[in-house]
């Protein structure tokens, strides 16, 4: 009996360690949402600066794309050269939306007891008719 055991454990003479790769993984961090098929950095900072400028060009939508696209680079305080375009597209997005959504609430729930008699002239559902343009008055 001591004799198998001892065989059993001596079966490999010249054992080798295997280490552990999987516990220490190598974080590759993209900064597009796309990973390794997205853009390199050096494109993602024209990319994000072309985004970010155009959106002051009355298209505050593409702050939207442009955060959206490199969530990464938001999430994390990596890539210090397409940060600054993100966080500011962030904020500028953020401005837009509470700028839009004030104005859309003041006209939905102010409406005619708030504007008075000049709300006749801001609304346009009053337009065609104003221009003979529908077929039923």
């Amino acid at each position: 009996m001591e004799n198998s055991q001892n065989s059993n454990s001596n079966l490999n003479p010249n054992p080798i360690r295997i280490q552990n790769l999987v516990s220490s993984p190598i974080a590759v961090l993209w900064p597009t949402i796309d990973g390794s098929l997205g853009l390199s950095e050096e494109e993602s900072v024209s990319y994000a600066r072309r985004f970010y400028k155009f959106g002051f060009a009355l298209l505050p939508f593409l702050w939207a794309v442009n955060c959206f696209y490199f969530w990464p680079v938001l999430r994390s305080r990596s890539f210090p050269r397409i940060r600054p375009y993100i966080v500011g597209s962030a904020i500028g997005f953020a401005v837009f939306m509470a700028i839009i959504s004030s104005w859309a609430l003041t006209f939905a729930i102010g409406g005619e007891r708030l504007f008075g008699p000049v709300w006749d002239k801001l609304v346009m559902y009053n337009l065609a008719d104003k221009l003979g343009l529908t077929g039923w008055s």
